[in-house]
């Protein structure tokens, strides 16, 4: 009930209204979770959408709804984790099961897919700052720091130093080491920013098409959208991690506790860049003339 008093709908218009499919076609899944396509090859960044209630969340186990998995993303060849919160990370290890991808990111991520059962053949842990090669292009894991969201604090903070136990309570999964991805897949190059902070110092010198931008928690870092951008120089934003990730698929879209989003939409513009607003479940299509060379 608080949670229903605090939160406001999403915009009823203000959705993308440009094109849909392409060459790369970049779906939202909620919460951080994107699915990035070209060729037959796919791209998963921070699949969530089992999507637990608040209750379930705060007092119980949190299995992943395996079937809705292989429903929403019935292909992967690689997906990459930003950082191991339940909101992340818990969806990934049944991905890879189900598809036969390979799992990409810190050791608290591996040890999330550990205890799932995930064969360690399908496990790589990255080192920051270390390319990696992907099945369609390649990826550059970038050290980073995870965001201060309610009250100024960073949500579970630690690493995952063992397997928790299976399934786990949110209190199992702390976020461990956080990155922010830098890829090129097939020609496009995109930066996934999961968590509402970042070193900008890593940033300069890289370049993106397409950055998906955190909003949750960016009340709490001076400067966040102005510098990430200026440092990227991205042709289109689209930001993530704005909704009411505790409400199932399907649901009415809803604005978590404290997330500005007009004004982060109207801050992305103000930076001189477009921001690609999507609903849950929506579509991004850019074809080859969009590439940066």
């Amino acid at each position: 009930m608080i949670t229903r008093l605090l939160t406001q709908p999403a915009p009823s218009e203000g959705y993308w209204q440009g094109q849909h499919q392409g060459e790369h076609t970049l779906r939202w899944l909620g919460t951080a979770g994107f699915v990035l396509e070209h060729e037959q090859k796919t791209l998963v960044f921070d699949p969530f959408v089992s999507r637990p209630g608040l209750l379930r969340v705060a007092l119980g186990k949190l299995p992943p709804n395996e079937t809705l998995i292989a429903q929403e993303i019935p292909r992967a060849d690689d997906v990459l984790v930003g950082h191991s919160h339940y909101d992340h990370a818990m969806d990934a290890p049944p991905l890879c099961k189900q598809t036969g991808a390979t799992l990409w990111g810190s050791e608290s991520t591996a040890n999330i897919a550990r205890a799932y059962g995930l064969p360690e053949s399908q496990i790589r842990v990255v080192e920051p700052n270390v390319q990696v090669e992907l099945t369609h292009g390649r990826a550059l894991p970038l050290p980073s720091q995870h965001g201060r969201v309610y009250f100024n604090k960073v949500t579970n903070p630690g690493i995952i130093a063992k397997p928790p136990p299976w399934p786990p309570k949110n209190r199992h999964l702390k976020h461990g080491q956080v990155f922010t991805w830098w890829v090129n897949w097939g020609g496009l190059k995109i930066v996934h920013v999961d968590s509402a902070d970042y070193r900008t110092e890593l940033l300069q010198g890289l370049q993106a098409d397409v950055v998906c931008l955190c909003a949750i928690g960016r009340r709490y870092r001076p400067g966040y959208t102005a510098e990430i951008l200026k440092a990227l120089k991205p042709k289109l934003v689209v930001p993530c991690h704005w909704e009411m990730f505790f409400d199932p698929l399907g649901s009415p879209t809803r604005c978590l506790p404290g997330v500005d989003l007009p004004g982060f939409l109207k801050e992305i513009k103000d930076c001189g860049h477009e921001a690609c607003l999507l609903p849950v479940g929506g579509s991004l299509g850019l074809d080859g003339d969009f590439l940066s060379p």
